[in-house]
């Protein structure tokens, strides 16, 4: 793995739960320095926007972009521009363009941009691709059911234009679906659940299917009380796969395969270190592509505000 000196640019709730303790458990990255407006990290030196913290600090060589969605595109091509390599939060933008863009921008400037999928990397998710590569899935049911109170709080940008409201989890589903099932699969139907006081969906029914004629539901809902619900379950060539609570847990038929602690964002930055090493880009736009097929062919249905 390559050694590369991180900048963090956002340090909301994710990066305090998540990325912090994946960068100290990963020997090759060394946290720099953190640009947010409106928030610092103890011990870290901290500026008010990317540019000033790369001004300041042009040892950083990386960056890991964990702002809202909105603002990610600018700040990655600014990033990109200064020859840095670049960690992209899912989802890796707001638009399938900005994305597409970035890739390009990537490419001409010879560094490495990884959209981080990091539902993908889930102890499950690889022995389920594995698994499901040579068969035929006849049904697939997925429930990802949280409660935005508890996951989300306060953070009014996500019901927002662009925000994406239930996909922000509902993407993580969608990012192991697409990565896990041997076969693309296409939106049949959606039917999308508003506030009336919102841009985005608190709830979400999707309908797929893949070439082979397979159904495909999937359950996305915010409005879940007590623990959340992070499951899907696999009929195929006579066999049941469930691999439940977020991917940590997989089970076919009645035969326990894994049941491990969650620990996605170690597996991100790890990944990340191999492709700086290694001088490629990772970026997967499945998930997002299915996400914005559903607010194109969606049905959009009006529901009570909701209030924090």
């Amino acid at each position: 793995m390559s050694d590369f000196n991180l900048g963090l640019v956002g340090v909301g709730k994710i990066v305090r739960d998540q990325h912090l303790p994946a960068i100290a458990a990963t020997p090759s990255c060394s946290l720099i320095a953190s640009a947010d407006p409106f928030a610092s990290l103890p011990d870290l030196p901290a500026y008010q926007g990317l540019e000033a913290m790369l001004d300041a600090h042009p040892e950083i060589t990386a960056v890991s972009i964990c702002t809202p969605t909105h603002l990610r595109y600018s700040q990655a091509r600014a990033a990109l521009l200064r020859g840095k390599h670049v960690l992209l939060e899912k989802p890796p933008g707001a638009t399938l363009s900005e994305v597409e863009d970035l890739m390009a921008c990537a490419k001409e400037q010879g560094v490495s941009l990884f959209a981080a999928w990091h539902s993908r990397f889930a102890p499950g998710v690889a022995h389920a691709q594995q698994w499901l590569a040579e068969r035929q899935v006849q049904r697939v049911e997925i429930v990802w059911k949280e409660d935005v109170r508890v996951w989300h709080p306060g953070q009014a940008w996500i019901w927002e234009v662009g925000g994406m409201g239930v996909f922000d989890p509902g993407i993580n589903a969608l990012s192991i679906a697409t990565a896990i099932l041997p076969q693309p699969f296409f939106l049949q139907r959606a039917r999308l659940l508003v506030p009336s006081n919102a841009q985005t969906p608190i709830a979400a029914e999707l309908s797929f299917t893949d070439p082979q004629g397979a159904a495909i539901e999937a359950d996305f809902d915010f409005r879940q009380s007590g623990p959340p619900t992070w499951d899907m379950y696999i009929d195929s060539d006579g066999s049941r796969l469930r691999l439940t609570q977020g991917g940590c847990r997989l089970m076919i038929n009645d035969e326990l395969i894994v049941d491990a602690e969650e620990r996605e964002y170690q597996g991100l930055y790890a990944r990340f270190a191999e492709l700086i090493a290694s001088g490629r880009s990772e970026v997967d736009i499945a998930p997002l592509r299915q996400v914005a097929d559903a607010f194109l062919y969606g049905h959009r249905e009006t529901t009570d505000a909701f209030i924090e």
